[in-house]
């Protein structure tokens, strides 16, 4: 069988036993077997086959077992694994895969014990041999990450971890990530067992979270799965009862739902941001004059400088972009992409890393001078950057020649130090020490799953919409009204409304009464195109409040897309009686009558408008267009001119222009008038006869002789 073959079986046998039909996935496993000659897992095949037979047959003479479920979730659960080793034995001689690659490359790691690699690593650690300490750290995670299933054995090795307090936390969060990523990449219920043990024994938070956003992503992929392990369900149950448990799986969903921006936050500042910031420059310099900057005026900033920004679409963007930050959103990744080719950056657990000065990639000169020790120690204070990016940075720095390294870290050290003790107390007071942890691990798995070079091995778990509130097993723990209304605010707020929708619906269940949710619920749909399903809602949260302007104002609005103009026409005037002065109100019921053919009516409305709102011309393209369908020519041809000279004329302006002047009988002028409408299109006159032949009705109302309008477009091609 070929690679890819390889793994359509695997995903069969998979989808089956996931359906619960047991016998398709024993004959796609068969298939296998005896397709490549794996006859050493024909036996516990047949073992498994012979158990399920005799389940069923005692099931379909009715004989009650106590047991039989339990038969039952072990003969899949074997299955599974059966698939998963057969899958491993297929592709571990060829697969290139990383994987598959470690496990080929490193065969003495099968040699090595966790019990000896346990006490290389104390030892290492304890003596004081970095080099040491870190290699054994390297081959410990390679090692959990491509081993096959845990021995009870293994298991009890690694917890030795949990129990050695000597022990850098760092072992501890490396030991997380690898059980992670060896979980991912082939289900082992004793990794996962761990990660919970991680979670609940460990005495350092970083340790603990990483853990929790372990089993999160764990329980995600397998979530059919480990619904046949009551004992991960226990787990749970019993972790759930450590303070703030609740909260912190909040916490941690909230920020996979901000991760979804950082592809958005990366493209709005490398094509808005920046550019702007490019083209301002020049006139900043002006501003600024850096030639006669001095060291006395270094704090004193220039009121001229946030009048350039102050106002502008670059200024709302830059404060937009400092909202993100205090947010935790992911601002950093466009500016570290390109850092990650560094040789540090070649070994798989070095994605992992928590952030040391320590490490030994920083030689004893850049430990030690003093400006080193500074950056280093300023760098491990920053919250705003992730592990991999500021080892990113210090790489980056290493790089320069002594004398304007030096330079750099003086300067970086003093405005980042400072940076870093202003916002600091606003990153800890607004957002939890849990949450930066969560952010910054999180930001550390996005760069190892987009930016490793062999990142494409890796299911990319980003691509997943991670929406952990809607797995089953942590239904009791995020189902509450306060975690569930927290996610569908956050999601209404980035605009997944469709995410934000399914919560919404699930609340409403219970809320019938609380009118905010059918708005919200009529929102969603309303932004995902569904106006009769967003009417349907306002309309219920209108029973239950008939005061909401916004909520009249939605339902008129869903109205006049659905084509009923009666009926928005109806919620506007109950706007109006509401807030008589609001002008866009206004609009709207002239626009209601227009569309109702109420030419009279909807003048009336237009021309309070422009009386009232003298600075706006929104108002002009509709009068015009009333006054040409009621047949008052010359004041069409008024506002035509005005909008001409005044406004900004399209190509619909200088198309109705013709028109009026076509039905006063000025051929000549109708015609300068639609030659300009084809010049607006580019010379496209197919694009302008569209619209032309859409007002033909429009025009024979007007006078026009229907023969004569293919002779005027004839003249136009002429002419154009």
């Amino acid at each position: 069988m070929t690679l890819k073959e390889i793994n359509q079986a695997y995903n069969r046998i998979v989808a089956s036993l996931d359906n619960k039909e047991v016998k398709n996935a024993f004959d796609s496993l068969q298939s296998v077997i005896s397709g490549n000659r794996e006859y050493s897992f024909q036996d516990k095949l047949d073992e498994m086959q012979e158990t399920y037979k005799y389940m069923l047959r005692y099931r379909m003479d009715g004989i009650k077992d106590p047991m039989q479920e339990d038969i039952y979730r072990n003969i899949l659960t074997s299955a599974y694994e059966l698939a998963d080793q057969l899958r491993h034995s297929l592709l571990t001689p060829s697969s290139s895969l990383s994987f598959y690659s470690q496990r080929r490359n490193l065969p003495h790691l099968r040699e090595i014990s966790f019990d000896n690699l346990y006490r290389q690593l104390l030892n290492a650690y304890e003596t004081g041999n970095t080099k040491l300490y870190e290699e054994s750290l390297c081959l410990l995670f390679y090692k959990i990450w491509t081993s096959d299933l845990f021995t009870p054995g293994d298991s009890a090795a690694i917890r030795k971890l949990w129990d050695t307090p000597s022990l850098p936390f760092i072992v501890q969060c490396q030991v997380v990530s690898a059980l992670m990523l060896g979980v991912q990449a082939s289900f082992d219920k004793e990794k996962l067992l761990l990660l919970f043990d991680a979670a609940q024994l460990s005495a350092g938070e970083e340790v603990r979270v990483r853990a929790l956003i372990g089993i999160l992503l764990s329980l995600y992929i397998y979530r059919k799965r480990t619904s046949l392990y009551p004992k991960i369900a226990g787990r749970l149950a019993t972790l759930a009862e450590e303070p703030g448990f609740t909260q912190t799986l909040r916490i941690i969903t909230l920020r996979f739902i901000l991760a979804r921006e950082t592809e958005k936050i990366s493209r709005k500042l490398q094509d808005e941001i920046i550019p702007e910031m490019m083209k301002l420059s020049p006139k900043i310099n002006n501003k600024i004059n850096l030639s006669d900057l001095n060291p006395e005026l270094l704090d004193e900033k220039n009121p001229e400088w946030q009048d350039m920004f102050s106002g502008t679409s670059l200024g709302k963007k830059i404060e937009e972009f400092s909202e993100l930050q205090q947010e935790g959103a992911d601002v950093m990744h466009s500016t570290f992409i390109h850092l990650k080719s560094f040789p540090f950056f070649r070994e798989i657990s070095n994605w992992f890393l928590p952030f040391t000065h320590e490490h030994s990639i920083f030689d004893n000169r850049f430990r030690t001078g003093s400006q080193e020790k500074g950056l280093l120690k300023t760098i491990t204070a920053v919250p705003f950057m992730c592990n991999s990016d500021k080892y990113s940075l210090c790489f980056s720095m290493m790089q320069l020649p002594e004398a304007t390294r030096r330079l750099m870290i003086g300067q970086f050290n003093s405005q980042v130090g400072e940076i870093t003790e202003q916002t600091k107390e606003d990153f800890i007071g607004k957002r939890e020490k849990t949450e930066i942890i969560a952010g910054q691990y999180i930001q550390d798995l996005y760069r190892f799953f987009k930016l490793h070079p062999a990142h494409p091995d890796f299911e990319d778990i980003f691509m997943w919409p991670l929406d952990f509130h809607n797995l089953p097993v942590l239904e009791p723990y995020l189902s509450d009204q306060e975690s569930l209304t927290t996610i569908a605010e956050y999601y209404l707020r980035k605009n997944y409304a469709d995410d934000a929708l399914t919560i919404y619906t699930h609340l409403a269940r219970t809320q019938k009464e609380d009118d905010m949710l059918f708005q919200k619920i009529g929102y969603c749909r309303q932004i995902e195109g569904d106006l009769r399903g967003a009417l349907e809602a306002y309309l219920h949260a209108d029973l239950l409040n008939a005061g909401s302007k916004w909520l009249i104002r939605r339902m008129a609005g869903c109205y006049r897309s659905l084509k009923k103009p009666e009926e928005a026409l109806t919620y506007y005037r109950r706007y109006e009686e509401l807030s008589p002065g609001n002008l866009s109100v206004q609009t709207n019921i002239g626009n209601c009558y227009l569309e109702l053919k109420n030419y009279n009516e909807a003048l009336k409305y237009y021309f309070k408008v422009d009386y009232l709102d003298t600075k706006s011309h929104k108002v002009w393209r509709p009068i015009a267009w009333c006054s040409f369908l009621s047949g008052r020519y010359d004041q069409a041809r008024n506002y035509y001119k005005k909008i001409i000279q005044e406004d900004y004329p399209d190509m619909h302006d200088f198309l109705n222009a013709g028109h009026t002047e076509w039905a006063l009988q000025n051929s000549r002028k109708a015609i300068e008038f639609y030659l300009q409408a084809i010049r607006t299109e580019e010379g496209n006159f197919y694009k302008f006869r569209e619209q032309f032949i859409q007002d033909i009705p429009d025009l024979i109302v007007a006078g026009i002789q229907e023969t004569e309008v293919p002779l005027m477009l004839d003249q136009l091609k002429y002419l154009n």
